[in-house]
């Protein structure tokens, strides 16, 4: 039989995850998650949504990935990095995706600036 771990610890292995990123980056302002994971329903193979707020990036956003050992979470994670600045900006368009990222975050460490 295959067992799916709890939301509970998922949520407290990315904490985990987060802080051991938090101490190795300087850059890192907040991590969170959103998606099923952070409504409380996710489910056997759901993924983890999770996104990243750092001070600044020189690397496009879709390289940024290769830095981030999101294979150590304990399901698939899907990671978005963004920058304080692209973070803002993020905000500022107001769509759907920019509501979700207002209201959906679960943030387990950290703050990024803007936050509601």
């Amino acid at each position: 039989m295959v067992r799916w771990p709890t939301t509970e610890a998922v949520l407290a292995a990315l904490e985990e995850w987060a802080e051991a990123q938090a101490a190795a980056r300087g850059e890192l302002r907040a991590v969170g998650c959103f998606g099923s994971y952070a409504r409380g329903d996710a489910g056997f193979g759901s993924d983890l949504d999770v996104v990243a707020i750092v001070d600044r990036s020189d690397v496009p956003p879709l390289q940024r990935l290769r830095d981030w050992p999101f294979e150590e979470l304990p399901v698939p994670a899907d990671l978005i990095v963004y920058t304080v600045p692209e973070w803002g900006r993020l905000l500022a368009r107001g769509d759907r995706f920019a509501d979700v990222m207002t209201k959906e975050v679960v943030w387990v460490t950290g703050r990024p600036p803007h936050a509601t």
